[in-house]
């Protein structure tokens, strides 16, 4: 059974999946920093410093009633609250993401397309001096 084991393990698609998933793994701490330290304060700084991330609707009220300074405020005074600004910033966030893979891919893609092969031209017709000896050959083999 250890056996099989080991020899599933070290199959060449195993490891390759887990130098993937490391790879992948340190790459989305990449990714996450690009849109919480670049791409997110652009965008505050293009709508004014809007933080989407605090807000939310109040559907019942705790103990003390509203208002709340914070969601966390709310939470701990037993307030149930749908937090639409979270939403809203995670979905940002997504979208940002995609958009940094979907040119991170275009570019690999565009890096590894193979130039395009030349187009066959048709050789240049033989010289006068060409044509001629090959009718000579032709006429010695025939005999005449």
């Amino acid at each position: 059974m250890f056996k099989e084991f080991k020899e599933f393990a070290m199959k060449g698609n195993v490891v390759d999946m887990a130098v993937g998933i490391i790879i992948g793994a340190a790459f989305g701490a990449i990714v996450n920093s690009l849109v919480t330290d670049i791409a997110m304060p652009i965008i505050g700084a293009v709508t004014g410093g809007l933080d989407f991330s605090s807000r939310y609707l109040l559907l019942k009220d705790g103990t003390p009633p509203a208002p709340y300074a914070t969601i966390a405020a709310a939470k701990s005074a037993g307030a149930v609250t749908i937090n639409i600004g979270a939403f809203i910033s995670l979905v940002l966030n997504f979208l940002i993401v995609a958009f940094v893979l979907f040119m991170i891919v275009k570019m690999t893609n565009q890096m590894r397309k193979q130039p395009a092969p030349a187009p066959a031209t048709a050789p240049p017709p033989p010289s006068t001096e060409a044509r001629l000896l090959t009718e000579i050959r032709d006429l010695l083999k025939s005999g005449r």
